[in-house]
């Protein structure tokens, strides 16, 4: 039987302009070299981490850097802490920084912050890439929570400068500074969110309550892929997570749905197309 399903991209889906700039820097490398190394995954997506290792893109870790000599090295969107810039210096490393913007203001924001000697406290994904880089902006002294449960019988200051991830929600960064002010704490909140990546979550809703089913696509790695689903599921309780198209299956769906496909800032539009194509298959 066909199904016949009326499939609609979400169009403002797809990369943030922090990861079209990271990806286009490589792009315009690997074109010249026919390599290129990048430290940690470029996108948290599988399938576009595919994509340019095929055309020479060369994934490396943190541990394998000091071995690296005389080299270009891309520094991806979500940023980096001082010690890779200390380390590329010794080895005569050419860092190609395709750091985002909005992250690299963090940085700073938070490095001025440790320098005046204020405790600094990070909202954010335990050992996620861009918290690294941020925590190192204080010497690894920054306190990084993710739940604030963690905060609970921990021997906080009076007074510190709370700081989150930028994909964090907006919603939930200002709930926690309430609850901090509301223990009594003497708390300078400084919002530091991507309205990119929050814009999204608002809009995000409208679109996932407008179809039957909504499919949402996303690297199982992205913490702001996990907390969009959590949006679509919270106003369309028929959403589905996908990795890949192969993950899809026609009994999700009833003949004749409409189908919103959306996915993370870290999903490219090609996989989203892939996907509508399956789904219109059916």
């Amino acid at each position: 039987m066909s199904y016949n399903l009326q499939v609609t991209i979400d169009k403002d889906s797809g990369f943030c302009f922090g990861v079209v700039y990271a990806i286009d820097m490589a792009e315009e490398i690997l074109e010249e070299d026919g390599y290129l190394y990048c430290l940690g995954d470029i996108v948290h997506n599988d399938e576009e981490v595919a994509r340019l290792k095929a055309k020479g893109l060369r994934i490396i870790g943190h541990e394998q850097l000091p071995e690296l000599k005389n080299e270009k090295v891309l520094i991806r969107a979500h940023g980096e802490a001082p010690e890779t810039y200390r380390i590329a210096l010794e080895n005569n490393i050419t860092l190609i920084d395709a750091s985002c913007p909005v992250v690299l203001k963090l940085q700073n924001r938070v490095k001025t912050s440790f320098d005046q000697q204020e405790k600094v406290l990070i909202y954010g994904k335990h050992g996620h890439a861009e918290v690294i880089g941020l925590q190192g902006q204080t010497n690894g002294n920054a306190v990084v929570f993710q739940d604030i449960s963690e905060l609970d019988g921990m021997d906080l200051p009076e007074q510190f400068t709370l700081y989150s991830q930028t994909t964090k929600s907006v919603d939930k960064f200002y709930a926690i500074k309430d609850e901090l002010m509301r223990r009594g704490y003497d708390v300078k909140a400084n919002d530091t969110i991507c309205r990119q990546v929050s814009n999204r979550y608002e809009d995000l809703g409208d679109f996932a309550r407008s179809y039957n089913k909504v499919v949402f696509v996303s690297g199982k790695k992205s913490s702001n892929g996990r907390v969009l689903y959590e949006v679509c599921q919270k106003h369309n309780p028929n959403s589905y997570f996908v990795s890949d198209p192969s993950e899809l299956k026609p009994e999700f769906f009833e003949a004749g749905d409409t189908v919103g496909v959306c996915g993370a800032t870290s999903t490219p539009m090609w996989l989203m197309e892939q996907v509508k194509a399956v789904l219109e298959s059916y």
